[in-house]
């Protein structure tokens, strides 16, 4: 075991994790009983979607994340595999959207609608036939739409397009074919240009997944891997497997050097698989433990000692699989940086929780909430196939300063009103603005008219948005009682002016009548 120091200044130092109620948890949820070393979850900010029993195929279910508590045993599945189910991910730039794995070698593209499901899903979108085995791993790409990467128990990676217009795609754009036993897990560096993978035959690897080549590869045999994570863009890789000793280990690795990890951390001697999860924006990893009740989180860092433990979340539940709410579903105003979704067999359960940095101010807290990921596509398809690289669309998670849904963008102003308000020299000169008051007619009709349209039951949705939790709720609340009790100072105040002003004319008056 690594030596801890006793102190280490931190703003994340008192993080703790804070289970949600049982009326908040979601129960009665047949869980898969497979024994493949996966998530079986997976989480955006509309639905959860958790990976079931299924006689005669695999399913999983889609729940609306407001649908707590007991399920209903006969709600609606999403099936269509003829094999059991191994993987599913949401699209990370449409949260209706996901995709999923099986048994039967085959990945489908399912739309889910934006009502509730009255009944099994079975239609796909899009189905991707080209393994010749099993499939195991779905993954996205993290910056460009419309391109799935998957990996199967043939010991191929493919690399499939899905901007086209047929429903059933047979050949793939790229296959890896670099691999010589079954690939265990795959991560993407920031801007997709990069991949990482294990495989059975515990190696790391660092692909170009546009042309299929081997750039590093670790054949270090005091570690053996088992998952492999980027950690942003410190330039460095993450893995969890097993050291010599059969000790479950955690190493850092130079992502341009692979033959010696830069650090090793043995943590205790379980058996189960250690699932690493890293936030970027706050440069903490958190490591989750298949058969574990407990999280543990760290802080990373560029210099050495790279992993700053800090301490971990304990339950006496054990987790089969784990799910991760992206950043823009996090609850800003209780100072949330991270949320899981525990699998817990042994109760047919899905308990969430919620990682909270303790904050006495309840005001947003900008230093542990930097910008962050958002819903729009750097680049499409075409473009990063060409050999494009381009780092996520930024947003921010201050309440009402972006639109942070999966829905296309209010349409712009016109252009001949943007063109009105500002005008631009032809010879290259600094442009100008109209004043506001010889603003022409329309243009000044048409912005009172698109102020009247975000106003919402009275609020301003991009400068007071709607209270959406019962915290905002009570803030809200207490703002407009001291506002109220302002205002009655201030009639008071004014009223014994008035009084005082009387009695002075009165006094003026009586004094003029005696001369």
């Amino acid at each position: 075991m690594s030596w801890h120091p006793q102190y280490r200044s931190s703003k994340f130092r008192h993080v703790f994790g804070k289970p949600a109620s049982k009326e908040n948890c979601y129960d009665s949820v047949p869980i898969t009983h497979s024994v493949h070393d996966n998530h079986f979850c997976a989480v955006n900010p509309r639905f959860i979607a958790v990976v079931t029993e299924c006689a005669g195929g695999g399913a999983f279910l889609v729940i609306p994340l407001s649908q707590t508590g007991k399920l209903d045993p006969h709600y609606p599945k999403v099936c269509g595999h003829k094999g059991n189910v191994l993987d599913i991910k949401w699209n990370p730039f449409n949260d209706f959207e996901i995709a999923s794995c099986s048994e039967d070698t085959t990945i489908k593209i399912w739309d889910i609608p934006t009502q509730l499901l009255t009944k099994n899903l079975t239609v796909f979108r899009k189905e991707l036939m080209g393994h010749a085995r099993r499939v195991g791993l779905v993954e996205w790409h993290p910056t460009a739409a419309n391109i799935l990467f998957s990996s199967g128990y043939d010991y191929k990676v493919m690399v499939w397009n899905l901007d086209t217009t047929e429903s059933v795609i047979n050949n793939p754009v790229r296959t890896i074919c670099c691999h010589q036993d079954v690939i265990l897990s795959m991560s993407f560096n920031p801007s997709g240009s990069l991949l990482a993978t294990t495989c059975k035959d515990r190696k790391i690897r660092i692909l170009d997944p546009r042309a299929g080549a081997v750039l590093q590869e670790a054949s270090y045999k005091g570690h053996r891997a088992n998952k492999v994570l980027f950690l942003g863009n410190l330039k460095k890789l993450l893995s969890t497997g097993t050291s010599r000793w059969n000790h479950r280990q955690m190493a850092v690795w130079d992502q341009d050097n692979l033959s010696v990890p830069l650090s090793e951390e043995d943590l205790d001697g379980s058996s189960g698989v250690l699932f690493p999860f890293y936030d970027a924006d706050t440069s903490m990893l958190y490591v989750v433990g298949k058969g574990d009740g407990n999280i543990r989180y760290y802080e990373v860092s560029a210099d050495k000692p790279h992993l700053n433990y800090l301490t971990e979340y304990r339950s006496y539940n054990p987790q089969k699989g784990i799910g991760v709410m992206p950043k823009r579903g996090l609850d800003v105003s209780s100072c949330e940086i991270f949320r899981f979704y525990k699998l817990i067999t042994t109760k047919n359960l899905i308990e969430p929780v919620s990682m909270i940095v303790p904050r006495r101010s309840e005001s947003y807290q900008e230093d542990i909430y930097p910008p962050t990921a958002g819903t729009q596509p750097s680049l499409s398809a075409q473009e990063w196939l060409c050999g494009m690289n381009k780092g996520p669309v930024l947003v921010s998670l201050r309440p009402g300063s972006e639109q942070l849904s999966s829905q296309p963008p209010l349409p712009e102003r016109p252009p001949s009103l943007n063109r009105t308000k500002q005008l631009v020299l032809e010879d290259g000169q600094r442009p100008f603005s109209l004043p506001e008051g010889k603003m022409p007619r329309r243009a000044a009709e048409h912005r009172l008219e698109e102020k009247k349209t975000r106003l919402t039951n009275g609020f301003d949705v991009f400068e007071c948005p709607p209270p959406k939790t019962e915290n905002e709720l009570l803030q809200m609340f207490y703002r407009q009682q001291e506002e109220i009790r302002r205002l009655r100072e201030l009639v008071t105040q004014r009223e014994v002016q008035a009084k005082q002003l009387e009695l002075e004319i009165k006094n003026l008056r009586m004094g003029s009548e005696r001369f």
